[in-house]
């Protein structure tokens, strides 16, 4: 092996490992520095923020803890690797195979993960806030919903609408996120598909004997029309009939949000 790339690992190892750390898996992150080939490997703890890991065999590693924010890590091979409480945070995961791979708790937020696998991988616990390009395949129309309403919950509201219509996509029965959709439309003044999907909303909660999301629906369809009604006369959004609906709706759309 050239002894400049050892003594440059060994420098790198020097940077980005604490020192609680060191002892245990520096063979190991040298190891992965130099050869990009590091399956089943102890690299608990590790820094990596900024690493070039493009196309690096980490199969089965240990990566519990390490900080990989902002990496490359453009088709790399984590399979079955565990990845609990790591930080993929903006990282570049594109194609990369995540397949069995442990993500309690897992940072990736704002990473890029095109074309990712996940077969077998439950990121239900992981952190996906900002996440661009996840898979329909991540997840469960539950799941992405309960992602809708954290997106939501932080005004980011094109990206729940994003997770809303994906859980649409994959339960077209589910009837809450296209109420939570309707919502958002309303709110950036897209009121005839507002009610589109309310109303829609409304059909299947009253399908599925749920009153309460029937109600909710009613009465937010009625604001709706009562905001529209109150705009058409000369835009008085404060008229006693749209506040008196709009805070009758108000509670149980908080209610609706909480999964």
């Amino acid at each position: 092996m050239n002894k400049s790339i050892i003594i440059v690992s060994g420098l790198l190892a020097s940077l980005v490992l604490p020192t609680s750390v060191r002892s245990e898996n520096i063979e190991h992150l040298n190891q992965l520095l130099s050869t990009k080939q590091c399956e089943n490997c102890d690299l608990s703890n590790v820094g990596l923020v900024m690493g070039n890991l493009m196309g690096a065999n980490l199969r089965g590693a240990n990566l519990v803890g390490a900080n990989l924010s902002r990496a490359n890590l453009t088709g790399a091979d984590l399979r079955g690797a565990n990845l609990t409480g790591a930080s993929f945070y903006g990282a570049n995961l594109t194609g990369a195979n995540l397949s069995q791979a442990v993500v309690n708790n897992t940072d990736f937020r704002t990473a890029y993960v095109q074309g990712v696998i996940l077969e077998n991988t439950d990121i239900s616990t992981a952190h996906i806030q900002g996440v661009v390009g996840i898979p329909e395949t991540a997840g469960s129309a539950e799941q992405f919903y309960i992602w809708g309403v954290a997106e939501d919950k932080k005004g980011n509201y094109q990206g729940a609408m994003t997770y809303y219509t994906r859980s649409i996509d994959l339960n077209p029965e589910f009837a809450e996120p296209y109420l939570s959709r309707a919502v958002i439309k309303s709110r950036y003044g897209d009121t005839n598909n507002a009610l589109e999907d309310a109303q829609k909303a409304e059909e299947l909660f009253k399908l599925q004997e749920n009153s309460d999301g029937y109600i909710l629906s009613n009465r937010f369809i009625q604001s709706v029309k009562a905001r529209a009604e109150a705009e058409k006369n000369g835009g008085n959004q404060g008229s006693p009939q749209f506040v008196q609906m709009f805070n009758s709706v108000a509670p149980l759309l908080l209610k609706l949000f909480i999964p």
